[in-house]
């Protein structure tokens, strides 16, 4: 059965097959995974676990450039498919590009729904944190990102260069 989780140490050797199936060093939109994050060792996979949870916590400083964000692993029994992140708000950054979710599922793992699934989730999830609306945007090379949110109710907004380059910009509204 498939099901959001959050991150767990548990599966670190799953979440690292999952990362060798994207590439070392791609981009893995919706994990929360830096550039210098240290997931090899199970001291590193374990601060960068406990970083995630911890930017969860409102009451706390997130790190520099980032907001607020609920993080969680798109599974299976114990193999990680993807990774969808709610950002609980957004700053000027986020709302040029990037948005309040962003989600990536495994090469290995697409075509079968589970983002659009995924997707659906969260926005039951940000609904319940008291979000009215919240943007996505996707790489305009993107066509299966897009459909992904058309298909959740995303309203095209613009095209436009960003930060994260050529971007489709949406609006999806909440409940």
């Amino acid at each position: 059965m498939t099901e959001l989780i959050a991150p767990t140490t548990r599966l670190h050797a799953a979440w690292l097959a999952a990362r060798d199936d994207w590439g070392r060093g791609a981009a893995q939109p919706g994990s929360g995974l830096g550039e210098d994050d240290d997931v090899d060792s199970a001291a590193g996979f374990a601060a960068w676990v406990a970083g995630l949870h911890a930017q969860r916590d409102e009451s706390r400083p997130p790190p520099q450039g980032r907001v607020p964000a609920t993080y969680w692993w798109i599974a299976e029994d114990d193999t990680i498919l993807g990774a969808i992140t709610l950002r609980h708000r957004l700053n000027p950054k986020l709302l040029e590009a990037g948005g309040h979710i962003g989600y990536g599922v495994r090469p290995a793992a697409r075509g079968r729904g589970l983002a659009t699934w995924a997707l659906r989730e969260v926005l039951r999830a940000a609904a319940d944190l008291g979000l009215d609306r919240v943007m996505l945007s996707c790489d305009e090379r993107n066509p299966a990102s897009a459909r992904v949110i058309e298909r959740c109710g995303g309203v095209l907004e613009d095209v436009r260069d960003t930060w994260l380059g050529h971007c489709r910009r949406y609006w999806i509204d909440l409940p």
